[in-house]
């Protein structure tokens, strides 16, 4: 049975140098699902599905390092929804992408395990480095995104997320980032922004990154000065970043929430222009059929309350607001997708993205420049972490239980190595400053 005991003590204590040679554990403490329970769940209705019976927290080996690899101590991840659908098996087993990278070398035969480690956000340190790494070392602190993709094909070098062997680490990959020592490739890793906690800093990777890409990035929507976003779920873990980029590239957010406690908590972080569809009452939907009536609607309410139809649209609910996305985008303006979490089949009236040469994007995760820039905007302390609650890894099922669910308010992290909340925070004057931002985006869902 391993032990991290006296690399917990390293870190925490500060004594960074002693990390290089320190001694590696054969065995780690991780949360991971097996292929021999892929079935466990068959025919039973998605809800019912239960994460706190497929992941184990239990000893696994130390993950393996190659050349361009680094294995770092996890301070803490967080939960995505990719840990939600590993979990429950859905849309399939992800032990098929396993084995699929299995297939392509020896080094992705490492991958294709009868276990399967999740996680794909982390914060921590770095203790060894593989064959060919130069630009980190142990001791350095990091945070990790999750574009995880070797770059030896043509076509990513324009933009990693091309790449034809591109995956979401701890998805569509093994060892992911709830183990207390993980490997990840050097080109995943960042600075951690130093005014942030373990569990803050852990929060940021995949939706900050996400949501950079879609607005700012001139892969997704390449926002301007003064362009009007209309923003879907404004309080939620994509939309609460995309407000803050909005707001810090001078555009002018109008936030769609579901309550007026979520219209008095964008108000305070300087959204001005909210609209609460609960007491609007929108009904996009007559059963089968889309109400157009209800798009020019909601049309009239944004020019109300902006000046001007949106230029861009932040859209990720997909099907039950597709439709209205298309038609309230100011003509020539653009629609930016991604994930789809009300329904992946999605029906818009065509004349009015022809006639009017509006623009969708479909946009997924972030290339590392892109991940890099967001995650500098966080170290900068202009972009801040929207996080509610923190488990400790033996609850990690419990918190997947808590997302799959929807019972959970903001980004829900996961204490690994760090003992306590609280801990990691190395620029307290930079944080100090922030403080109030850091408590008012604790709010957000």
């Amino acid at each position: 049975m391993g032990s991290t005991d006296h690399i917990r003590r390293a870190i925490l204590d500060g004594a960074r140098a002693e990390l290089a040679g320190i001694g590696i554990p054969e065995s780690v403490r991780a949360g991971f699902v097996r292929k021999e329970e892929q079935d466990m769940f068959e025919g039973m209705d998605s809800k019912a599905k239960d994460p706190r019976k497929s992941i184990h927290v239990e000893e696994v080996p130390t993950p393996p390092l190659g050349p361009n690899e680094v294995r770092m101590a996890v301070m803490a991840s967080a939960i995505n929804y990719n840990t939600v659908w590993t979990s429950i098996f859905e849309p399939l087993p992800t032990f098929a992408f396993l084995e699929r990278l299995g297939k392509e070398s020896e080094l992705g035969k490492r991958h294709d395990l009868d276990y399967h480690i999740i996680g794909s956000d982390a914060s921590g340190v770095v203790l060894e480095i593989g064959a060919g790494v130069t630009r980190w070392k142990p001791g350095d602190e990091v945070t990790v995104h999750c574009n995880y993709v070797d770059m030896e094909a043509p076509e990513g070098h324009d933009d990693s997320m091309i790449d034809p062997s591109q995956r979401i680490w701890g998805f569509e990959s093994n060892f992911g980032a709830f183990a207390d020592i993980t490997m990840v490739k050097a080109n995943q890793l960042m600075p951690k922004p130093r005014h942030l906690t373990w569990e803050e800093a852990a929060c940021l990777g995949l939706v900050s990154s996400t949501s950079y890409r879609m607005l700012v990035s001139p892969n997704g929507a390449d926002m301007k000065q003064g362009d009007v976003v209309l923003i879907w779920g404004a309080t939620g873990g994509l939309g609460g970043f995309a407000a803050q980029y909005v707001l810090s590239g001078g555009g002018i957010p109008v936030g769609v929430v579901s309550s007026p406690d979520k219209v008095d908590i964008l108000n305070a972080a300087g959204v001005e222009h909210v609209i609460d569809r609960k007491a609007e009452d929108y009904r996009f939907w007559d059963g089968d059929q889309q109400n157009p009536k209800e798009w020019r609607r909601l049309g009239k309410k944004i020019r109300e309350l902006a000046g001007d139809d949106p230029d861009i649209v932040f859209e990720h609910p997909g099907r039950q607001t597709f439709g209205a996305s298309v038609f309230v985008a100011k003509k020539g303006g653009t629609i930016v997708t991604c994930a789809s979490t009300s329904g992946f089949m999605h029906e818009y009236d065509n004349r009015y993205l022809w006639m009017n040469v509006k623009k969708i994007i479909g946009s997924h995760f972030a290339n590392y420049k892109e991940a890099w820039e967001a995650n500098r905007l966080a170290y900068l302390g202009m972009i801040h972490p929207i996080l509610s609650k923190t488990y400790p890894l033996a609850e990690v099922g419990e918190a997947a239980y808590q997302v799959h669910q929807n019972l959970h308010t903001g980004k829900l992290g996961v204490l690994v190595m760090a003992p306590e909340e609280g801990l990691g925070v190395s620029d307290p004057e930079l944080r100090a400053s922030h403080k109030d931002e850091i408590e008012l985006f604790k709010k957000f869902e």
